[in-house]
């Protein structure tokens, strides 16, 4: 029996994200004023910032570049010791690029990427948020008090990749990361046209749609939990005031079971906004759920607005017009 044939639990959660922008106040000003994230730091071309029921230092890294998309994705681990069995599992795929020092809020992190060319880390070291005295709660399960600016997002919730394949990045996910397949979309030709994996009960922290541009390593969108689905409402009706576009919603997927709403932040990626957790999985003999191509008109919108067209091929970084 392969070692691969028993769960792995060695990755715990997604813990930041890094992203690309072309307009990084403009950015910023997004996060903060309107979604009421909390900058924790700044150093260089970055900004790290944090949702107000995040516990590390930051889950949000803001970087300056010529384009939009993806930096890297940072995942930590159950222990020092599961880091290094991740390491060894990755490094033997070929695909691990090498230990680096860490950043602000996390010590080292060991960098590779999926097949497809999406940057990843791995890491155990982490620093805690410390509030100041005027925004420490009495409320001890919290980091901190509610913000009182904007409809701010409790904490992060996933990333969703564009792949030209999904097959070679879900086994890798599954096989050298202990992800587990939740739930996938299987067309009538066998292709897999996406799949949502998680490590822990949520239904997913990671999903993975084929790129019909046939590109590599782009990003679809990166995902903020409000745990409130009204908040979808308060927010989109503030996005309107302050001519910030919206893509599609609020509405709310089969796949997943989640109350959505998609919007684009001034640098130009992809933001989803999570009304609530969808459903949870604790069966730890989970059978994936399939969707066929019949039964799409249900999986992607259960009720609200439909997708437009581009939703399935605009990513970040854009593709070059020929």
């Amino acid at each position: 029996m392969s070692e691969f044939n028993e769960p792995l639990f060695e990755i715990a959660q997604l813990a930041h994200v890094e992203i690309y922008t072309p307009k990084p106040d403009e950015t910023i000003w997004f996060f903060t004023e309107l979604l009421g994230m909390e900058k924790t730091e700044a150093l260089g071309q970055s900004v790290y910032l944090r949702a107000y029921e995040d516990f590390y230092h930051h889950s949000l890294k803001i970087t300056e570049a010529e384009k939009p998309g993806l930096g890297h994705v940072g995942w930590r681990t159950t222990s020092p010791n599961a880091l290094h069995r991740r390491v060894s599992a990755i490094e033997a795929t070929g695909l691990g690029i090498g230990w680096s020092d860490g950043d602000v809020g996390h010590g080292p992190a060991y960098q590779f990427t999926l097949p497809d060319g999406h940057r990843m880390e791995v890491l155990w070291e982490v620093d805690y948020y410390q509030p100041p005295e005027a925004k420490r709660t009495k409320l001890k399960n919290r980091p901190q008090k509610r913000p009182i600016r904007g409809v701010p997002v409790r904490r992060i919730d996933h990333i969703n990749l564009l792949a030209q394949e999904v097959e070679p990045n879900k086994a890798f996910l599954i096989e050298h990361l202990g992800f587990r397949l939740r739930e996938h979309i299987i067309l009538d030709n066998g292709t897999e046209a996406g799949c949502w994996l998680s490590v822990s009960p949520l239904v997913h922290e990671v999903a993975i749609l084929r790129d019909p541009t046939e590109s590599h390593g782009r990003l679809h969108h990166l995902c903020y939990w409000y745990g409130y689905p009204h908040h979808l409402c308060d927010i989109a009706d503030i996005l309107t005031e302050y001519d910030v576009p919206i893509e599609a919603g609020p509405g709310k997927h089969g796949i997943a079971q989640a109350a959505f709403l998609y919007v684009f932040e001034p640098g130009g990626n992809r933001i989803e906004l999570f009304g609530d957790a969808g459903y949870l999985i604790f069966d730890p003999d989970w059978k994936p759920i399939t969707w066929h191509e019949d039964e799409l008109d249900k999986g992607i919108i259960w009720f609200g607005p439909s997708l437009p067209a581009e939703f399935l091929t605009y990513g970040t970084p854009p593709v070059e017009e020929k």
